[in-house]
């Protein structure tokens, strides 16, 4: 799971990306090698001066979130062809997001929204702590949500519990993410007290539970493919939120569980994005971490290869891969320069070096990339210091 504060020319654009047409060399993977790219700003139609394009699909329709002025309350959003951004709202409460790259053709989105219900327990559960971070946690309980055709449709949790997370969901309408169930667990550390486990929900809305790893309690799912392939985590209940909770790195198959392996590190293990090849990206750490002191590096993952790292950025210390495509491009982002970087033809690059060197905007976190190499992800604005999602078109 990413967590994280800090995480173009301006104007208003059509995103008509499905014509561009990018330079390109081949790779040991298949990789089309984009030389350069164009960036634009996404306007945020909610009036704030924070957003991030977390998502990009084939259509070019792009998701995300904005906030509205002041920076303390967020919402999906959503950006698209020929379209004005729209506001996708929320469950009742004041926040919803979408935080993960999704892989779905069809205009159907997941993601997280807070409710208009308080959390009976006082849990700040993982939606306040990873994602809606630019306010103090509200309380609400959080549901994930499925979105269509201007409708918010509320995830729910397993028996017994109060609060589900959405993360990926493929073409099929299948969507990933975790969910409370009624276990008061002693692993727990307060204010979180229920067990939450990995769960895929079907299209007719029922919710099946995947199993963590053995000798673990908690898990939780972050993407999933056309073939039904998903990829997560397991660990111990901690805070619902990386460090303790992201022990294993885990490939969900057709009833089949594989341990990805991990960097060395102890802690903070987590798969970011699948391909409709099987090959993931994500994070994980090295040896000599804690919960409290994260050494994670991006990686690559293939069945044929095993985990890869791909380490940082010349400088930092620490980066995180978060989206893939087909030809096996990885973007992320790359600490502590806070620089997006795209990982291709096995060398990481920082995006900043790919745009023109008079750009107003420093492009900080690639979030997500599709097969055409359209780049979403944030961006800061040099003149205004405004967060700003950005999209970056390869030349």
């Amino acid at each position: 799971m990413k967590f994280r504060d800090l995480l173009a020319t301006t104007a208003t654009i059509t995103l008509a990306f499905a014509a561009v047409a990018f330079s390109a060399t081949a790779s040991p993977h298949g990789v089309m090698k984009a030389s350069h790219y164009t960036v634009y700003k996404l306007d945020n139609p909610l009036g704030g001066t924070y957003a991030q394009g977390t998502s990009i699909n084939e259509q070019d329709q792009i998701t995300g979130y904005g906030t509205l002025p002041g920076n303390s309350v967020m919402h999906a959003t959503l950006w698209g062809t020929g379209r004005a951004p729209q506001d996708l709202g929320t469950l009742g409460g004041p926040n919803s997001a979408i935080a993960w790259p999704n892989k779905n053709e069809r205009g159907i989105f997941a993601g997280i929204s807070e409710t208009a219900e308080n959390n009976p327990l006082g849990e700040a559960w993982s939606c306040a702590l990873a994602v809606f971070n630019t306010a103090p946690p509200t309380g609400k309980v959080c549901l994930g949500f499925r979105w269509q055709n201007g409708t918010m449709q509320a995830l729910p949790p397993l028996p017994g519990g109060y609060n589900s997370f959405g993360t990926g969901i493929n073409n099929a309408g299948e969507i990933v993410g975790w969910a409370e169930n009624g276990v008061h667990e002693a692993t727990c550390n307060a204010p979180q007290v229920l067990q939450f486990e990995a769960v895929v929900w079907e299209p007719d809305g029922t919710v099946r539970q995947l199993p963590p790893a053995a000798g673990d309690l908690d898990g939780a799912a972050t993407a999933i493919n056309d073939k039904g392939q998903v990829v997560g985590i397991s660990g111990i209940c901690a805070n619902a939120i990386g460090g303790a909770s992201a022990l294993h790195m885990l490939l969900w198959d057709r009833g089949s569980v594989t341990d990805l392996g991990n960097l060395g590190g102890r802690f903070w293990h987590t798969p970011m994005d699948i391909n409709e090849l099987g090959h993931v990206t994500g994070f994980s750490d090295l040896p000599g971490d804690s919960e409290s002191h994260v050494t994670f590096n991006a990686f690559f993952w293939s069945k044929k290869t095993g985990l890869q790292n791909l380490h940082t950025l010349p400088g930092d210390r620490i980066a995180e891969g978060l989206g893939i495509n087909n030809y096996d491009q990885i973007v992320g982002v790359s600490y502590p320069s806070a620089h997006a970087f795209i990982w291709q033809n096995g060398t990481m690059t920082d995006l900043n070096t790919l745009i023109p060197a008079d750009s107003k905007y420093i492009l900080i976190a690639g979030q997500d990339i599709n097969d055409s190499g359209v780049i979403t992800g944030q961006a800061q604005d040099k003149e205004t210091g405004e967060y700003v999602a950005f999209t970056a078109v390869p030349k």
